[in-house]
C-alpha cells in the first residue's frame, strides 16, 4: 500500500552495512526506517551495504522501509538505483538533489516514490522544481551548513531562511517535508526542543540518527490531548463557512486543519 508520508514523524537513518543496527531498527518503533548506502557507509563497504539493504528489504518490516542511494554522478549511483528498483523497499531517498528533472529520472528508474534531500544552496533555490518531482523533501542540514560555509553546523538561526524556503516549496507542491538530523546523541532536552521547533516551523517530521531519539521526536510531534479534543469538538460543531466557535471566529480552513490533526492521530 502507498505510504502516507504526511503521517511520518520519525525517519530513522542507519548504515545498511551494519546488521546489528538493522536488527535493532525493526523493534525501535520509528515511523520510517531508511537503510543508508551513502554517508554512513565506507567506500570499501558500498557493495556489501547494497546487498544487505536488498536482503533486508526482502523481509517483512513493521514499518515502511526506504533505501538512501548514493548521489547522482557518483560511482555507485547506477548500481544503487538498479538494486532499489529490484528490491522490496517502499521508497527511495535521493541525497544532494539538484533539480526536478534529476529527481523525476530517479523516480522513474526506481519505480517508487522518492524523498529528495535538499543539501545545498542551489537545491534550496531549486526546491520548487524538486518538489514537483519528489514525493517529499528532506532537509540535509549538515551538508547545507557546509555549503553555506556556516561556522557552526546546523545553526538554526542561520538556516532559518533556507528552512522556510524548503517548507514553502513542499507545501506549494502538496508534499510532505522533513527536518534534518540533530547531531548530539546525549542531549535529549536539546533534541526535544529542536523537534518542537521543527513542528512549529511546519515540518511533518524529523530525520534521526539513533533509535534513542525516537521517543522525544514522537512526543514533540504529537498533538496534546487538549488539541485533539478541541479538534473533535470543532469538526462536530462545524456547519460550513465563517462561524463562532468557543469564542473565536473559524472558517473552513480551520475545520480542515482539525480534520488533518485527527487523521494524523487516527481519530
Amino acid at each position: 500500500m502507498p505510504v502516507d508520508l504526511f503521517a511520518m514523524r520519525s525517519l530513522l537513518f542507519l548504515p545498511a552495512s551494519n546488521p546489528r543496527a538493522i536488527a535493532r531498527a525493526r523493534e525501535a518503533g520509528a515511523d520510517l526506517v531508511i537503510l543508508d548506502l551513502e554517508d554512513a557507509v565506507k567506500t570499501g563497504d558500498k557493495s556489501l551495504a547494497r546487498q544487505a539493504a536488498v536482503d533486508a528489504a526482502a523481509t517483512v518490516w513493521p514499518m515502511p522501509l526506504a533505501i538512501r542511494v548514493n548521489a547522482v554522478g557518483t560511482a555507485w549511483h547506477g548500481d544503487d538505483i538498479s538494486a532499489v528498483a529490484a528490491s522490496g523497499a517502499d521508497l527511495a531517498v535521493l541525497p544532494s538533489a539538484r533539480n526536478g528533472g534529476e529527481v523525476e529520472a530517479v523516480a522513474r528508474r526506481v519505480g517508487r516514490p522518492v524523498i529528495a534531500m535538499i543539501e545545498s544552496a542551489a537545491a534550496v533555490l531549486a526546491a520548487p522544481s524538486i518538489a514537483q518531482a519528489a514525493s517529499a523533501l528532506m532537509l540535509g542540514a549538515n551538508d547545507l551548513s557546509n555549503d553555506l560555509r556556516l561556522p557552526k553546523s546546523g545553526d538554526r538561526l542561520a538556516l532559518r531562511t533556507a528552512l522556510q524556503s524548503v517548507i514553502l516549496a513542499a507545501r506549494a507542491g502538496g508534499i510532505a517535508v522533513f527536518d534534518g538530523v540533530f547531531n548530539a546523541l546525549d542531549d535529549e532536552e536539546g533534541l526535544l526542543a529542536e523537534c518542537r521547533e521543527s513542528r512549529g516551523f511546519g515540518f511533518d517530521g524529523k530525520s534521526l540518527i539513533h533509535p534513542k531519539q525516537i521517543d522525544a521526536c514522537h512526543r514533540a510531534f504529537a498533538p496534546s490531548e487538549e488539541d485533539i479534543t478541541r479538534a473533535e469538538r470543532l469538526v462536530a460543531a462545524a456547519t460550513g463557512g465563517a462561524e463562532r466557535f468557543e469564542g473565536q471566529m473559524v472558517e473552513t480552513m480551520h475545520v480542515e486543519a482539525a480534520r488533518r490533526l485527527l487523521k494524523r492521530v487516527a481519530r
